[in-house]
């Protein structure tokens, strides 16, 4: 059989066969058949395609051409596909984390900051970073009692993964699935500076990125989550279409590599607070940002379905000269996932990114007091949950895990009430003052 000349829609999903099943695939140039082969999908095994979408055929209908499977899922018609290369069992688990993750009333905690973030954090409130330190921290924020009650899912760092907790000996993943809490993990690595992009960044971690998946679902993770961390500068003109685009691209690709080794993938375009930008700026650069997050997504066959967003809250940059009150910041948070965010995906869950647990539970109400909406809408917080707890660290000079479970448990209480529209904020909280 002739094959035609590579083009753009030549890029295809390979995998090689044999009587055994089908290896890993992996995209790579390769001819596409004439227009009589049919479409066909890539599998780890023959068990792997029996959806019934425009993609998926069984068995006996996959086109096998001397040991390769092809899927011309890359370009074309059928490239949003929608996870038509997951079998019926695989969405269904997917979409079932997600739906749990999702749950109204509960938010994720976000503790997957490396031994340095925690170290220094540690080290500002006097409190020596050592593994065993990191450890008994961790086992305060999961075995705290009552906690289950606000939460539904934990983000890990890759050393917490294999930490034991010294009330059963369990694992920290397997703590967490006992208590109806779903385990994640931060699979990204380092950012790196874009040359020419004045200072803005990528995150890195594609680069084996399948295997480091699998690992962490043996270890027990069922979803993972992946930050492209984007500055807004005016004068320099950032972000602009290059890293806009490098970074939603990536998020896109990590998204359909966690899927396919059994990962909801936690999607997190974190736009930082940092800046003079207006509100209104804010808008239009979070729909833009967000708006291409989808499309690539989608031109990817990511299973929206099978994805949860993780996003910055709109806000005016910290050192914006005018002034907005919370109503108008929750108007325009809402205004944002309207203009762009898909039905399909079942949860947003806001990052704190540099706001207090007051101004960010303040904003996360009135939000939620705007609905109904689509999605689910809730918090995945880290720093406004987490300083105020060290803090009293600093003032017990040393760990305080009795006072520090007490705090958690208030704050969490409070971030469940903001994710239900029914806090009740302090006067003048969540509103934006010009300084």
């Amino acid at each position: 059989m002739q094959t035609s000349k590579l083009s753009p829609s030549s890029l295809v999903a390979v995998s090689t066969c044999n009587a055994n099943g089908c290896s890993k695939r992996s995209l790579t140039a390769t001819p596409v058949k004439t227009a009589a082969t049919k479409l066909s999908l890539s599998s780890r095994s023959s068990q792997r395609v029996k959806g019934t979408g425009i993609l998926a055929q069984s068995k006996k209908q996959q086109t096998i051409d001397r040991g390769v499977v092809v899927c011309n899922a890359i370009a074309g018609p059928t490239a949003c596909h929608n996870g038509a290369h997951l079998s019926d069992e695989m969405k269904a688990e997917l979409e079932r984390v997600a739906a749990l993750i999702g749950t109204p009333g509960k938010g994720i905690t976000a503790c997957d900051e490396g031994p340095g973030t925690v170290g220094g954090r540690f080290e500002d409130v006097g409190v020596e970073n050592t593994e065993e330190n990191r450890r008994k921290y961790r086992q305060m924020l999961f075995e705290t009692p009552g906690v289950n009650e606000y939460l539904s899912a934990a983000i890990l760092d890759p050393e917490t993964l294999y930490q034991r907790s010294t009330t059963d000996d369990r694992l920290f993943p397997e703590v967490l699935d006992s208590l109806n809490i779903v385990p994640g993990v931060k699979p990204h690595l380092k950012v790196y500076s874009l040359p020419g992009q004045s200072g803005a960044t990528v995150m890195q971690g594609l680069d084996s990125l399948a295997a480091r998946c699998k690992e962490y679902r043996e270890a027990g993770c069922r979803f993972a989550k992946w930050r492209s961390p984007i500055e807004i500068d005016l004068a320099t003109g950032q972000p602009s279409d290059l890293v806009i685009e490098a970074n939603m691209l990536d998020l896109a690709r990590y998204a359909i590599i966690c899927q396919d080794e059994g990962l909801v993938p936690i999607v997190e375009p974190d736009i930082s607070l940092k800046g003079t930008h207006t509100l209104e700026d804010a808008i239009y650069i979070n729909v833009k940002v967000q708006s291409v997050l989808y499309k690539a997504m989608l031109d990817h066959g990511v299973f929206m379905e099978g994805s949860i967003l993780k996003s910055n809250m709109v806000n005016p940059g910290k050192s914006c000269p005018k002034s907005y009150t919370v109503e108008e910041i929750a108007k325009a948070n809402v205004d944002v996932l309207r203009r762009c965010m898909p039905a399909a995906i079942r949860s947003g869950n806001y990052l704190s990114g540099g706001q207090s647990l007051e101004d960010a539970a303040a904003r996360l109400n009135a939000i939620n007091q705007l609905g109904p909406q689509p999605w689910n809408l809730s918090f995945s917080w880290s720093a406004a949950i987490q300083l105020p707890m060290l803090a009293l660290c600093k003032e017990k000079g040393g760990l305080c895990l009795e006072e520090m479970s007490a705090l958690y448990l208030e704050e969490l209480k409070i971030a469940s009430a903001a994710a239900l529209g029914k806090h009740t904020p302090g006067p003048g909280e969540g509103d934006h003052k010009a300084p």
